[in-house]
């Protein structure tokens, strides 16, 4: 690790060096949801109730990639981290390689499974006759064949940041988030190709390609002066650094393969009753990974910083970082619930014109973000726990977040208060997370001031 860069771990004020990472990270996250922005964008633009629905029920099995390059993306991330804080730069650089290449033989596992078991996986995501067609024409490019870029372009970015290379983790995925807003209306609008939400699909693929081959040319161009590397060499060492990795990551992984659990158990109790209203349940899905996507870019840029100065033993530094950290969460999705409580209509019809639909999208959003300033403050605990190796904890977060209590909240709720009772799941889901998440933060902190400073903690 250079000095530049390791001045950022160590030295360098804390809100600065918070900045520098968070900030790329935000943006890296800020592009991942313009890629589904510019799809319902355009596509909402075709004022087919139908179109969008289709994108909505493809959503999670999209949501199902990002779990996979976390597992190895987040997961290396850190451990690449720890290692450079105990000056380990060998250690470092064979996580990298074995990350890469884990991660795409994960993607590309997935991506055939998904191929073969589109059918019924469209189906039990909510399609219905009327909008199969388009979805699994859109699943088809961005899952079966594009998901294997998705993967890579994602995992590449985290492991760039995880030695403090935030901008260009940021420049790489934003270039794919340019190019698919250039693409889409090509693919999408009738004035050109026509494709709906098929051409969607087909330029958001294109456009993780574009991502990927950026990270590939950087790691190629950086290769005297980066840890991270390729070498299919250092796979001797998987049965070393393997498990660190997948029990960090896991966590991550395992929050959106429950999220698209929950989304698609959504998705299926609003489809029994209007497309419209399962059209608006994917518009609001994606206004409010606003300040989801912000929270989760500013845990990740951090989760460098709080890993390497857990792994130093510098728990001043580590706690500052976390504090700040904090407050940019919860300041943003503050500012994003008092938007969307006053501009809901006007938000929605940006997306789509049809007024049932709008009337729909409104009322969902404004009951669905009244938490999100919990939220805000859970991500970056549940990404302290990954950097301190707390795996029990950081997994206990993420299983309560999204698996144990949304399903039996949405059969309640939605016996209760028919359709909208389903917006309040997430609510209530985020309240008692984060009760639960302190009361672990806490635990972490006495287990962290029981052990000498001295004791640099391993893998």
């Amino acid at each position: 690790m250079n000095e530049r860069k390791q001045a950022i771990f160590e030295t360098l004020p804390v809100k600065q060096a918070v900045l520098l990472q968070a900030m790329p990270g935000v943006a890296s996250q800020m592009v991942t949801l313009v890629y589904n922005l510019a799809d319902t964008y355009f596509v909402g633009l075709l004022n087919d109730p139908n179109q969008t629905a289709a994108i909505t029920v493809a959503f999670p099995s999209f949501l199902m990639l990002t779990a996979i390059s976390n597992l190895f993306g987040v997961g290396g991330a850190s451990a690449i981290a720890r290692s450079l804080g105990r000056k380990d730069d060998q250690g470092a650089r064979h996580i990298s390689a074995i990350s890469m290449w884990f991660g795409l033989l994960a993607a590309c596992l997935f991506s055939g499974l998904f191929y073969l078991l589109m059918d019924p996986v469209l189906h039990l995501c909510g399609a219905t006759g009327d909008t199969y067609a388009l979805a699994s024409g859109y699943a088809f490019w961005v899952v079966a064949l594009g998901g294997p870029f998705v993967v890579m372009n994602t995992l590449f970015a985290n492991l760039v940041r995880a030695e403090g290379g935030a901008a260009h983790a940021s420049l790489g995925v934003s270039l794919g988030g340019v190019l698919n807003i250039l693409l889409d209306p090509l693919f999408i609008l009738p004035q050109f190709l026509g494709m709906g939400a098929v051409g969607a699909g087909m330029a958001t693929a294109l456009s993780n390609v574009a991502a990927t081959l950026y990270f590939t040319g950087y790691l190629a161009v950086k290769r005297r002066s980066t840890v991270l590397t390729p070498s299919p060499a250092s796979l001797r060492y998987a049965p070393v650094y393997l498990k660190t990795i997948l029990s960090i990551g896991l966590p991550s992984a395992l929050q959106y393969a429950l999220t698209v659990v929950a989304v698609s158990a959504q998705s299926k109790f609003v489809s029994k009753y209007t497309t419209q209203a399962v059209a608006a349940l994917g518009i609001i899905k994606k206004l409010d990974m606003l300040p989801l996507y912000f929270s989760t870019g500013v845990s990740n840029g951090i989760l460098p910083l709080l890993a390497y100065n857990y792994s130093s033993g510098n728990r001043e530094r580590r706690a500052a970082v976390f504090r700040f950290g904090c407050c940019l969460t919860v300041g943003f999705s503050l500012t994003c619930v008092v938007v969307y409580e006053i501009f809901a209509v006007q938000l929605s019809s940006l997306l789509i014109k049809d007024p049932v639909t709008i009337a729909y999208s409104a009322a969902f959003l404004r009951r669905m973000v009244t938490c999100m300033p919990l939220m805000a403050l859970c991500y970056p605990m549940i990404i302290q726990f990954q950097a301190m190796g707390e795996v029990k904890a950081s997994l206990a977060c993420s299983i309560l977040r999204k698996g144990i209590l949304d399903i039996p909240l949405l059969f309640v709720m939605d016996s209760l208060f028919p359709l909208y009772g389903c917006m309040w799941v997430q609510p209530i889901v985020d309240a008692i997370s984060l009760v639960v998440a302190a009361a672990f933060y806490r635990g972490a902190l006495r287990r962290e001031a029981a052990r000498p400073l001295s004791s640099s903690p391993g893998l």
